[in-house]
């Protein structure tokens, strides 16, 4: 298979990636034929999977907005695969153009279009990193002089944990993640569920497994303890759509279809 221009020569074509399937649902350019295949198959089995990816961006620019809001103006974003329209650096820049931005992720494909489409952009940059190395993924973001750690920060883990197995601990990533933030740091997670999930949904999570990253599918209480001993902000861990929706219309009757859960929590001044 012939390399596209301007990606490294050691990516392999052959196989599909999550990042560039996800791109494909949300209507970006940056996918190729073996992703549109394997997208179309899931998207046989689950026709509204292509509203769940959105209701998942959506939900990441909610909480975006909200911690906008709360003061914070640096965030870490791993496993944010393409930066397509509307991504974390446009919604945090619109509110505030100070805001800094990096990007982290495993796909090789999705950090070479990341780094070109976001080149000139000073306030932002692209780190390629595994989550299960969570402090590979520190020391590069503290090297790129773009973040300061001894400042509130988001960390943001929008629909990548459930790419992290059980046997690669994810508490104990999400731990390390959050011991490296100041007092005042939010921390963003949603997550694909097995809770209320029709069958067809969790075959169709099972395709995941032709991809590098194979899904975990868990439960609601998995996915708070994630959160540590932060405080979670109202309404808690809820399917994606019923987190501080922009108005009670855009919450139908069965949010839960969207098979994940959201939720955001906030790292306070421990006491004595």
């Amino acid at each position: 298979m012939q390399m596209p221009d301007g990606l490294p020569a050691e990516i392999d074509l052959s196989r599909p990636s999550a990042a560039r399937v996800y791109d494909y649902f949300l209507g970006g350019a940056h996918n190729f034929e073996i992703d549109r295949q394997l997208a179309e198959q899931i998207a046989g089995m689950t026709p509204n999977l292509a509203a769940t990816m959105r209701a998942g961006r959506e939900f990441l620019r909610r909480a975006v907005r909200t911690l906008l809001d709360a003061g914070i103006d640096q965030f870490l974003d791993i496993g944010s695969g393409i930066p397509t329209v509307g991504n974390v650096h446009e919604v945090a820049q619109t509110a505030n153009p100070k805001a800094r931005v990096v990007y982290v992720d495993i796909d090789p494909v999705a950090v070479a279009h990341s780094r070109e489409l976001l080149a000139g952009d000073e306030l932002t940059g692209v780190i390629h990193g595994d989550l299960r190395e969570p402090e590979r993924i520190l020391a590069a973001a503290r090297d790129l002089g773009l973040l300061d750690f001894n400042r509130p920060l988001g960390i943001l883990l929008a629909g990548v944990v459930h790419f992290v197995g059980d046997a690669d601990r994810p508490g104990d990533i999400l731990a390390t993640l959050r011991a490296a933030a100041a007092p005042g740091s939010h921390l963003v997670v949603s997550h694909s569920t097995f809770e209320d999930q029709p069958q067809e949904m969790l075959d169709a999570q099972r395709l995941s497994a032709r991809t590098d990253t194979e899904i975990t599918l868990r439960s609601r209480a998995e996915v708070t303890s994630f959160f540590g001993d932060w405080t979670l902000l109202e309404p808690g861990v809820v399917h994606m759509p019923r987190w501080r929706p922009d108005s009670p219309s855009d919450v139908d009757e069965h949010p839960e279809r969207f098979g994940a859960f959201g939720g955001v929590a906030r790292y306070d001044q421990p006491t004595a």
